[in-house]
Formats: structure tokens, sequence, C-alpha cells
């Protein structure tokens, strides 16, 4: 499967928003290369969708799952000797 390089997202970017260019237009114009139609499409799509071609904040893994509910949460169900354990543990970070 051939991936759309970053660079031709941004070319498909400007045609698609100065020129109104769509999927089929993008592949006669470019017969060389070797995109497939619904990997140009889903990236109008999302063109459409975001006017971006980049990901949208906040998508994606979270930096870290670590919250004071999730601890408290382990806490609550191990037993007394384990928790002090626990709780001694050097953290890496």
């Amino acid at each position: 499967m051939i991936k759309i390089s970053p660079e031709d997202a941004i070319l498909f970017k400007n045609l698609y928003l100065s020129k109104g260019y769509d999927a089929w237009r993008l592949l006669s114009e470019f017969p060389d290369e070797d995109w497939k139609l619904g990997s140009i499409d889903t990236l109008l799509k999302k063109i459409r969708r975001t006017v971006t071609s980049d990901g949208q904040p906040g998508s994606g893994r979270p930096r870290s799952v670590h919250v004071n509910e999730n601890t408290e949460n382990v806490e609550d169900q191990c037993p007394a000797p384990v928790r002090k354990t626990i709780q001694n543990a050097p953290i890496n970070s």
C-alpha cells in the first residue's frame, strides 16, 4: 500500500481548496504516481472536515494515564502490606 507523503497531502490540499480538484482529477493530473483513489478520497474528506491535512490536537494516545483517581483505585484494591510497598517504590518518569 502506497502512503501519501506529507508533501503530497499539502499539494492535494492546495489544489482542492484553490481549484476544487476532486480525487479523480488528482489521479488524472498525476498519472505516474501510484496513489489509490480511496487514499486520496479519504484525505480529501479529512481536509473538508478540518481544513487541514494534519491530525486534530488531542488525537492519538494520551501522554499519560497516571491520575490521582486511578492511583487511589489501585491503592483501595490492594491489601495493606502491598500498599506500603507500592507507596515506597521509586517511580521512573
